[in-house]
Formats: structure tokens, sequence, C-alpha cells
């Protein structure tokens, strides 16, 4: 029932999402990436599907697939194009490299744009808040209540990302564990070499919902990121300006809640 209230509570906190309702519609008019995307019949995305409920690995119909509520997102974009999507699964800390060598069209995996990231790549309007929270195993929940008992403690996150700059942050880069892909980071806290896992609030949520020996916590991490975008090549205007115009729609007719619902239950997390 715990685990529940939690999953309860972060649907109620869909309303905090970002609004995209005045970004204007896509654009009509053709442009030599959109028909060039259009022509080849296949939009491109990279992802680092280790994330759920953003991207991750299931099985459906006997087969080996990504899923999660980011995909459902990219999924859409490509309807709208009108072409099929193609995923590309790699590291997280490699996407935005990948990115820049022409590698992808857009990457989307839970990616919050900040100054540092927009020198060298464009994002979209966000499509949805970053909050933070941590993860820890459940016999040690009462030890932290706040930033200040993170210090010391053995953290982890995932490489290249944002949380792995605030484990640095609150444990101390002595103390700071950085491991490629999430599912070795659960592995590691649930063997006791790490004290405490530093994730998006949903993926930290979602598995807390479906381990009893994990609890997700908030010690009240601020937020300064500007909330989870597509990124897209640095100078392509023109399709940054389409995705936003997909996502103002998906935000109006709701979809996104929706998107965001069907991932939580194919990640095993019940209503």
């Amino acid at each position: 029932m715990k685990k529940m209230k939690k999953l309860a509570a972060l649907l109620l906190g869909l309303s905090m999402m970002f609004s995209l309702a005045a970004c204007g519609g896509k654009s009509n008019a053709p442009t030599s990436t959109i028909e060039a995307i259009k022509e080849k019949g296949q939009l491109v995305v990279g992802t680092s599907a280790d994330y759920p409920p953003y991207e991750f690995h299931t099985e459906i119909n006997g087969e080996d697939t990504i899923v999660g509520f980011d995909i459902a997102i990219a999924q859409a974009i490509a309807d709208d194009l009108g072409v099929q999507l193609k995923l590309v699964d790699m590291s997280f800390d490699n996407l935005l490299m990948s990115l820049a060598n022409g590698e992808f069209d857009m990457v989307i995996a839970a990616m919050s744009a900040d100054e540092e990231r927009m020198k060298t790549t464009d994002f979209s309007d966000p499509y949805l808040e970053s909050k933070n929270l941590v993860l820890v195993r459940s016999e040690d929940a009462g030890k932290y209540s706040g930033t200040d008992d993170l210090m010391g403690a053995k953290g982890g996150a995932q490489t290249g990302s944002k949380p792995y700059e605030r484990c640095l942050t609150y444990c101390g880069e002595e103390n700071t564990v950085g491991l490629a892909k999430v599912q070795d980071l659960i592995m590691e806290l649930r063997a006791g070499k790490l004290d405490v896992v530093f994730l998006d609030y949903m993926t930290v949520l979602t598995y807390a919902a479906v381990n009893e020996d994990l609890e997700a916590l908030d010690v009240n991490i601020p937020s300064s990121e500007l909330g989870y975008c597509v990124a897209i090549q640095k100078g392509n205007t023109e399709l940054v300006e389409y995705v936003n115009g997909v996502l103002a729609e998906l935000q109006e007719a709701g979809a996104i809640e929706g998107y965001i619902v069907e991932a939580q239950q194919l990640a095993g997390v019940e209503e």
C-alpha cells in the first residue's frame, strides 16, 4: 500500500508538467532536414534504454522491445512525420557526442537541458519537469532526512548524467561511483556496495514500487535544470520547431500523461 501511495503521488504530480500549449503549431513549410527524414522514411532516435519508466527493455510477444513514455513520444513524432521509428540504444554518456556526429536525428532519454549542454546541442521545449529523489535500502531509510546526511555516504549515479553531478556535490568525489547502466547501480545498492543511488524521481519511484527492499527518499535536493527535452543537433531550428509543435499537441491532448501510466504498467508498477 505504501508503494502504491507513492505511485499515486507521482501521477498527481503530473499536474506540474510544463505547459506546451503556447509553443505554436508545426510549421507547414518544408525544410531540408524534415524532407530528408521523410525521404529516407525513417526517424533515427538515440536513447539509453535502462531508465524505467522513460526507456527500458521488456519482452513483448516473445521479443525484446524498447518501451517507455519517452519512446512513446518518439513514436508520436515519427508518426506525425509519416516515417518509421528506428531506435539506437547506447550508453547515456555517449548520446550527445553521437548526435553531434550525425548518427541520429534526435535524442530522447530523460535528458534535461542546461546551460552547458545548450552550448553544443539544441533542445525542444520541456515536456516534463525534472525533480530529484534518491534510492536507498529500506532498512537505511531513517538515516537520510536532508542533504547533509548524504555527505560521506557511498553514492552512485549514471555517468554523464545530472544525477552524477549531484552525487559528486552531496556525497563527495571520493565517495562517488559512476556506472554506465542503472541496473548495475541497483545491484550495487542491494548488495550493500552503495548506500544511496541518485536518479530521476520517476525512476526512483519505479524501482521502489517494485522492490520491497528499496525506498524512495526526498532529501530536498533542489533542481536547477530546465526540464526534460528532446535533444537535436545544434543549429537545426526547423526540426526543433517541428518537434515543439508535436509536443504541444500531445500536451494539449493529455497524451503524455497516458504514456506515463502505460510505461509504469509495463515496468511492473500496478495502479
